[in-house]
């Protein structure tokens, strides 16, 4: 893929997700039963959500904590979003958004209790996104992580080949506790998103943006060809876990610096 072509995808995915309460699958309870296990953080704890979309995880983490939440990620779009929504929730004070690469911030933005990313570090890979995260951690600092992963020692073979060409270095559960070791964590624990909050949360409201955007005119958008390409490879990961979803999704990892 060109430069230009992967710039006009990556816009188009943009327009496809903004105005989205989620860029990815995820739930606000879901994250409070998260939130529930953690170990005791400071009384203000110092907060990064790295790859913070237009804010669910970041605004969520202001309101549990009280505290001031730097939010980090690379689309202005997003970051523009994540303002309005936090002034509308009068969280301005406690949200910090930066608009950069989450995979070259260091110790000069701060040193952190607690680390959240939500459905971002794959932009990385697990292992090599916890290794430039690590030092970002304050001593024995908590890191919040979903990543897809496998749930089963053996998927079926048309999940394996789709996700071998979308996302080669996806791993298991055992793979990803592995990896984490490997980065300078301790695993505390681990939990599955509900299939249930794919759909109910993302792909439905998406999938009606899609309807939206089928008959959006071609003026909004840079490239048809590239809005085209995003829309069916959106359907075709809906229908690949409509299918398979029992074999993999989204694994918390809570994990520990050491």
């Amino acid at each position: 893929m060109s430069t230009d072509t992967q710039t006009e995808y990556v816009a188009a995915l943009i327009n496809l997700h903004r105005g989205r309460d989620r860029q990815g699958p995820g739930d606000s309870d879901f994250s409070r039963h998260i939130l529930s296990h953690l170990p005791a953080l400071p009384l203000q704890p110092r907060i990064v959500d790295l790859g913070c979309g237009s804010g669910a995880g970041a605004l969520l983490l202001a309101q549990h904590y009280e505290s001031p939440v730097v939010a980090v990620d690379s689309s202005a779009v997003f970051i523009d979003e994540l303002k309005a929504r936090a002034k509308q929730l009068d969280l301005e004070h406690l949200i910090v958004p930066i608009q950069g690469d989450m995979g070259k911030l260091d110790r000069s933005v701060g040193m952190f209790d607690l680390l959240w990313s939500e459905g971002a570090i794959y932009h990385l890979g697990f292992e090599q996104g916890l290794k430039l995260w690590r030092p970002l951690l304050a001593e024995s600092g908590i890191a919040v992580i979903s990543e897809l992963s496998w749930f089963i020692d053996r998927p079926p073979e048309a999940a394996i080949a789709y996700w071998q060409n979308a996302y080669p270095m996806m791993g298991s559960e055992a793979e990803n506790i592995v990896r984490a070791n490997r980065s300078g964590f301790s695993v505390l624990s681990t939990h599955r998103l509900p299939s249930q909050a794919w759909w109910v949360n993302y792909y439905e409201p998406l999938r009606e943006r899609m309807q939206q955007v089928e008959i959006t005119p071609i003026t909004r958008w840079r490239s048809l060809s590239a809005r085209q390409s995003v829309i069916d490879e959106t359907e075709a990961e809906m229908q690949m876990f409509e299918r398979f979803s029992d074999s993999y999704g989204y694994t918390f990892y809570i994990l520990q610096a050491v």
